[in-house]
């Protein structure tokens, strides 16, 4: 009683395991769809750690689109690659559907690039539009104009291997804009006819080296910003004031320490004239003593002094009347 419940635990193990390494259902519907692959692949595949589903599913929706150069093994070097076989398929099928040239081996460089292929034939159909963030230009006449553009691009499938992204096409754009507005002789001529923009971007082939092709630059918004002449002018004319103040101060400093100068000097030579005067009584009383000098003498020196200072009494007086005058 015991040996068959054994016996038949044992056969549901087996089948089990039989069924987990060997996918038999999957091998059906490969052969119901037409995809050549034995149960020994399919064995094999899972002791090489690929998941067969996703083998046979890439299989059979291949066969399924006319894709019949597509083999098991590149499918399974692609995925122990670290490639995305869902989406490689995913994206010929999609290229073949619309008449775009792209081979497997093409598709698998670009999804082991790191980039979505599906996603990169989906925008050569459908081209993608990417809004620019604001641009800031000043023309010729100072006006600061801010614009946003609209570009159309379209993936190009030769170039999604080592092309640049959308950041560079995007930092393109904004050049271009900016130097265009640079160039116009003012913000009106601008405002007037903003396909003048688009047309002078669009010529200067801004999608050279990059993965997109650039269809269309189209100015969504132009707003005007500040008048930047003006407060360039501004900030010259406080610049040169300030300098011109600089200066100024400069020469008073060295006209009050020339006139400090000056009157150091006086007082020095003052200083040396009052003691040079009170030498006089000492060479007076010396001459007194050895007879060089006589009291006629004297009186005549203090009558010369006395009428000095008379006249210069007099010259003062005459000249504070003429100042009063």
């Amino acid at each position: 009683m015991y040996i068959p419940f054994i016996l038949i635990a044992g056969v549901i193990i087996f089948v089990a395991l039989f069924f987990h390494y060997v996918p038999f259902f999957l091998w059906l519907s490969a052969k119901v769809s037409g995809v050549n692959i034995s149960l020994i692949q399919l064995f094999l595949m899972r002791i090489r750690n690929v998941p067969p589903s996703i083998i046979v599913h890439a299989l059979i929706e291949a066969h399924k689109a006319g894709l019949n150069n597509i083999t098991r093994d590149e499918l399974e070097a692609h995925y122990l690659a670290g490639g995305h076989v869902e989406k490689v398929v995913n994206a010929l099928v999609s290229a073949s559907k619309a008449n775009i040239d792209l081979s497997f081996q093409m598709a698998t460089a670009i999804d082991l690039a790191g980039r979505d292929v599906f996603q990169a034939v989906q925008m050569s159909v459908n081209p993608k539009v990417i809004d620019t963030p604001p641009v800031t230009a000043v023309a010729k006449d100072g006006i600061q104009l801010i614009t946003k553009a609209r570009v159309t691009v379209r993936a190009n499938i030769r170039q999604l291997v080592g092309g640049a992204g959308e950041d560079t096409v995007l930092a393109r754009v904004g050049e271009g804009i900016v130097s265009s507005i640079g160039s116009s002789e003012n913000h009106k001529s601008v405002l007037e006819n903003p396909d003048s923009i688009s047309k002078l971007v669009l010529h200067k082939g801004l999608d050279a080296g990059t993965a997109f092709e650039i269809l269309s630059i189209d100015i969504a918004d132009i707003d005007i910003g500040k008048n930047i002449g003006a407060a360039l002018q501004i900030d010259q004319a406080n610049a040169d004031k300030n300098i011109a103040q600089a200066k100024a101060e400069e020469r008073r400093a060295m006209a009050v320490a020339s006139e400090q100068e000056m009157k150091a000097k006086a007082e020095e030579a003052r200083a040396m004239v009052i003691q040079a005067e009170a030498e006089v009584p000492k060479a007076m009383a010396e001459a007194f003593r050895n007879g060089n000098l006589g009291i006629m003498d004297y009186y005549r020196m203090k009558n010369i002094q006395a009428d000095t200072q008379m006249r210069d009494s007099i010259a003062q007086a005459d000249n504070t009347n003429g100042n009063n005058l």
